[in-house]
């Protein structure tokens, strides 16, 4: 685990800020912590947020990353109605944990699964049941398999051609599409406001306002945008905290050790976890902040200069491109001792991250923060604590780990379960 070689060499030719030419572009490469702070704290004001012509072909005309001012804070507030901590501590962490449970019992029963697709699915299912309601279970199967096709292409060449990986992509995009524009207008046939209130459900209530802040297209965007970042994301940080955790018996021991005492301290130890108990898990966060720094699941973060930025002796002309990589931020040796080692114990001496801070942006930061920070924490820490307390993992093959553009294990991660006693 390291900065990727083409950063590593140009950062010790030129410094951390230079100049080169990637996808297509002429762009500054920021590997600074403090300039990548200040950037990202600079958003809708001297920087927007950009991406490579390719990416917003697969992200629509209408989406988020077009989304400025009183807009992109409304979209993000309609969000929250579903995935803010009320919401996830009054209804989200009861129906997380039952789905996890489910889940592990099928991985036991299947003998050995392939972890990162597994974990995929099972986070899938969770965030398209908020996302779309009860319509989720009966889609899901045909939604995984473009989602799926959408994902393999992601960081495909751009030729849209049948037979290529990118015209897949886009073809399980455009079919993901048209199941959600089904379920949207289904849904706004219906006249009565459910009690709660899943994400489509949001969307309707404000598509039927005299003057909805969002369009349609908009919205079914940021639908189709949520469900694959809640589940891609959330996956491959889980996957890579497994595999630091089965090669870190000690780390395993002290978090099995956290988990067990929860249950000691319960009448009875088999009922669910409380919003307290979520809250008191320390070791925990300190084991995801750790895999999350060390992941780096978002390996680029990009930004256009809106006019012009003097910065640290540096200049960033207006128009100019600038690319952050969080894994300089995540791996700086003057801010984490021996950077490249897992070592979730270091988090007991630095102060636990809201979000982001400017030394760890593995969640993004500033306006662009990622409004899913708070489920995706409450995933990793459900699924962790019903596996240290029900079952032993044993890796069965694979699980080495490449970075080089985002997280992936070429010869796979199989693992099979063990019911505890």
């Amino acid at each position: 685990m390291d900065l990727l070689p083409f950063f590593k060499r140009r950062m010790e030719r030129f410094g951390p800020i230079f100049k080169t030419n990637l996808v297509g572009k002429d762009l500054i490469v920021s590997l600074d912590p403090d300039i990548n702070h200040y950037v990202l704290q600079q958003e809708e004001k001297a920087f927007h947020i950009w991406f490579p012509e390719s990416f917003m072909r697969l992200l629509g005309e209408e989406n988020i990353a077009k989304v400025y001012g009183s807009l992109h804070k409304n979209t993000r507030n309609m969000i929250r109605r579903v995935f803010g901590p009320e919401n996830l501590r009054l209804v989200l962490l009861h129906d997380m944990q039952g789905a996890v449970e489910k889940t592990l019992s099928s991985w036991h029963d299947s003998g050995s699964v392939e972890l990162k697709p597994a974990l995929s699915s099972m986070i899938f299912g969770i965030a398209a049941k908020w996302m779309i309601g009860h319509e989720a279970s009966v889609l899901s199967g045909d939604l995984w398999k473009n989602f799926d096709a959408f994902n393999q292409g992601l960081l495909s060449f751009p030729l849209y051609i049948p037979g290529t990986a990118f015209y897949r992509c886009m073809q399980g995009r455009n079919n993901v599409m048209k199941t959600l524009k089904q379920v949207l207008d289904e849904r706004r046939k219906k006249a009565e406001t459910p009690e709660r209130m899943d994400f489509i459900d949001v969307i309707v209530s404000e598509l039927n306002k005299e003057n909805p802040a969002l369009s349609e297209n908009l919205a079914l965007n940021v639908l189709f945008l949520m469900i694959f970042a809640s589940f891609e994301t959330t996956s491959s940080g889980l996957t890579a905290a497994l595999k630091f955790l089965s090669d870190n018996p000690r780390a395993l021991q002290e978090l099995e050790e956290e988990h067990q005492q929860i249950r000691a301290r319960r009448a009875d130890p088999n009922t669910g976890v409380t919003w307290e108990e979520y809250k008191s898990m320390k070791f925990t966060s300190h084991v995801i902040n750790e895999s999350l720094r060390l992941a780096n699941v978002a390996p680029v973060l990009f930004r256009k200069a809106t006019q012009d930025v003097n910065i640290k002796g540096y200049t960033i002309p207006e128009g100019w491109i600038l690319m952050i990589c969080p894994p300089a931020v995540h791996f700086n040796p003057t801010k984490y001792e021996d950077p490249n080692v897992f070592n979730p114990w270091r988090w007991k001496d630095l102060s636990e991250p809201v979000g982001s801070s400017k030394d760890f942006i593995a969640f993004g930061s500033g306006l662009r923060l990622c409004v899913g920070v708070d489920f995706a924490r409450l995933q990793m820490t459900m699924f962790l604590h019903f596996l240290v307390t029900k079952y032993r993992l044993k890796v069965v093959s694979g699980g080495d780990m490449v970075f080089g553009p985002g997280l992936g294990f070429p010869n796979g991660f199989q693992i099979q379960l063990e019911r505890k006693k």
